[in-house]
């Protein structure tokens, strides 16, 4: 807890508590005097004391569409740090799984806490309570966490129950393993992919709250009848694995990524390496021989892996091994953002121990998928993945590769072993399918189609800003104002974003409820947020957030611009600056259009080169009245999607070149020029 015993939220926690918008929580603020007074934060992110703001909401009848689980995160949030915080949400799942109180280690302050919790849980759901504080701390910690989505966690369990299930033709008691089973996704993924089967899910994690929380996970997913039999050890797989001596049927593993003091050194005359001793900086191929060495005979094994231990050098000679010996049996390309890292294409790895009792395959081939490929991402913002498609598609992979022949189609092959023998052994799926003929036409279709509605849109955008009307007569231009004597006014507040605390920025897709990142480097390459923050960082620092209706502004000569901002609730970062207008005297794209001129920029540069910075405060504006600055800020509104639409069709112009080009130069052309 804060050292003075109160737990501090902010609007929009008030807002989810309490079941309503954040502009309701703002609107109670104004209106009522009684509402309770800030205790800490900054006057655009204010943070209030959570029992004063639940008695004011009980009082004022305003707290009847809340759950009440959701009052308890705030209160475990505010514990002392993340292995406390995770240890007492260990306990309460503990206890809701019948497993009587453990937490001996458990502070003084925190019990009452958990048992709060565990009254809640067995009126709301004990399931549902522990997952609900679960993914919160998750959510919170994701830049230490990792985790497997569980779409991508199902297909995964799928895809390994498949391959040991066709190899042995029956289903038995199953042993399924997870070396690094963090919370448990995988394993209570495998839980559900087991159907009626018995299954023992043994787990292991060097972080004894991660084992922890797994453990408990995995019982309360037992309630609802398949009983798997559960164990989950803490320890370092690698190093000292607590489940040496226990054979494993299935094999499921999100391994770290990148790590290099995995045990180069103490495990280098280590028996599980038969394919070869793993580089100090090859440790995913250490997790793969490890979870190989842990399978019987017929085990299959699934692991999720970064793109380049398909392709670097120095472990080249272990994928060989690994495919002469006829260990790996499959590699999927899976689309950027569907894990962390969200930016990269991750792959899958499927891999089967084969058995001695099975007739040697002679000229094995390896299946290779690119559901990349099949599923390109237009921008590093596109929304989640489309599992149902993702999964049908690598479904219909190994559906069509299960024959004897040499196989291949759109996005998928079958190659043979030998054939990837080289010297390299690159095995990323891309650099051996080559997109088909037919498939090509049809993404040259649907690129002209868009590419012909763009240009009518265009079409139709010019001719209304032809027909403006637009004059050269200055005798009687207004006078102008600066958007520091506005700010002065009250006609708009000013803000300017702020570099993040080192170490906070996620990479990719916001997890849970985090907010975009925008920086200056981002509208540089393509005007996305590359990164995001989590809520409880937003509030600490005091982020700057740009809200629906806020005019944005770069103060950057090189990247100077000015847009009323329509997206999520997003960060800013340095050299961004959100101005947020009175409605009453200034019109939002009338601001935005008069800021962005590029005369205006040149007064307010602070030198001439292409580096400087604009003095954001400089910036001139006309004053004018307010029904006029609306005339002017549709037309302005209107140049603003000109502008997207020019954009986008240079982009799509330039690919459709492109790629018409290959096509000709193929000898693709069928009709008469």
């Amino acid at each position: 807890m804060s050292s003075s015993g109160v737990v501090p939220v902010t609007l929009a926690e008030i807002a989810r508590l309490a079941g309503v918008g954040r502009a309701a929580v703002s609107n109670w603020r104004r209106r009522h005097a009684t509402f309770p007074g800030r205790i800490g934060g900054t006057d655009v992110s204010p943070q209030f004391s959570m029992a004063e703001i639940e008695a004011w909401l009980r009082e004022n009848g305003k707290i009847q569409k809340s759950a009440e689980r959701e009052w308890l995160w705030p209160r475990f949030e505010a514990l002392a740090g993340r292995d406390e915080t995770g240890l007492a949400i260990a306990e309460v799942g503990r206890r809701l799984a019948g497993r009587g109180a453990g937490g001996s280690g458990l502070l003084d302050e925190v019990r009452p806490l958990v048992e709060r919790a565990v009254e809640i849980g067995r009126s709301e759901g004990g399931a549902e309570t522990f997952e609900f504080l679960l993914h919160r701390w998750l959510d919170v910690h994701v830049r230490q966490i990792a985790t497997t989505p569980e779409p991508l966690a199902a297909l995964m369990a799928e895809l390994a129950f498949r391959t040991v299930v066709d190899a042995k033709g029956s289903r038995h008691r199953t042993t399924v393993m997870d070396p690094a089973c963090g919370t448990g996704h995988l394993l209570a993924a495998a839980a559900g992919s087991a159907g009626a089967g018995a299954v023992t899910l043994i787990g292991g994690d060097r972080d004894p709250v991660l084992a922890a929380l797994a453990c408990v996970r995995l019982e309360l997913a037992a309630h609802d009848g398949s009983r798997p039999r559960i164990d989950v050890r803490p320890g370092d797989s690698l190093r000292a694995d607590p489940f040496a001596d226990t054979p494993a049927d299935i094999a499921l593993c999100n391994p770290p990524f990148n790590e290099r003091d995995w045990g180069y050194e103490e495990l280098a005359t280590d028996a599980r390496w038969s394919h070869g001793l793993p580089p100090r900086t090859e440790p995913e191929l250490a997790w793969v021989q490890h979870c190989l060495a842990r399978l019987r005979p017929g085990g299959a094994a699934v692991l999720l892996l970064p793109p380049a231990v398909a392709a670097r050098r120095a472990g080249r000679r272990i994928r060989g091994s690994l495919l002469r010996t006829g260990h790996l049996q499959a590699v999927v390309a899976l689309p950027p953002g569907c894990a962390a890292p969200h930016s990269v294409s991750l792959h899958l790895w499927v891999l089967r121990v084969p058995d001695p009792k099975e007739e040697a395959q002679v000229g094995g081939r390896l299946l290779l998928a690119d559901a990349a490929s099949r599923f390109p991402r237009a921008s590093a913002r596109d929304s989640v993945p489309d599992w149902a498609a993702i999964g049908a598609f690598v479904r219909d992979a190994f559906d069509a590769a299960d024959g004897t022949e040499p196989w291949s189609s759109h996005y998928v092959r079958t190659v043979p072993v030998i054939d990837l023998l080289g010297d390299e052994v690159d095995l990323t799926p891309g650099r051996h399918i080559a997109p088909s003929p037919a498939d090509t036409g049809r993404q040259l279709a649907v690129s002209w189609k868009e590419f012909s509605e763009l240009v009518t849109g265009m079409g139709k955008s010019a001719r209304l800003l032809a027909g403006l009307g637009l004059t050269s007569d200055a005798a009687d231009t207004p006078t102008a104002t600066t958007v520091a004597e506005l700010a002065r006014a009250g006609a708009l507040t000013l803000r300017g974003g702020q570099q993040p605390p080192e170490g906070t920025v996620g990479e990719g897709q916001p997890v849970g409820e985090g907010f975009p990142l925008l920086t200056v480097p981002d509208l540089l390459v393509d005007g996305q947020p590359h990164g995001w923050l989590a809520p409880d960082v937003v509030s600490a620092s005091g982020a700057v957030v740009a809200e629906a209706g806020d005019v944005v502004v770069v103060g950057v000569a090189r990247a100077f611009s000015a847009w009323v901002h329509d997206g999520p609730p997003t960060v800013l970062g340095p050299q961004l600056h959100a101005v947020r207008v009175q409605p009453e005297q200034l019109d939002a794209w009338f601001l935005a259009g008069s800021l962005r001129a590029p005369a205006n920029a040149r007064q307010a540069g602070t030198h001439t080169s292409s580096s400087s910075r604009i003095d954001v405060r400089r910036l001139q504006v006309r004053q004018v009245p307010l029904n006029e600055q609306r005339r002017y800020g549709a037309a302005f509104r209107e140049l603003a999607e000109f502008e997207g639409m020019v954009r986008r069709a240079d982009t799509l112009g330039h690919g459709l070149v492109r790629d018409l080009g290959d096509e000709l130069a193929a000898g693709r052309l069928s009709g008469a020029v």
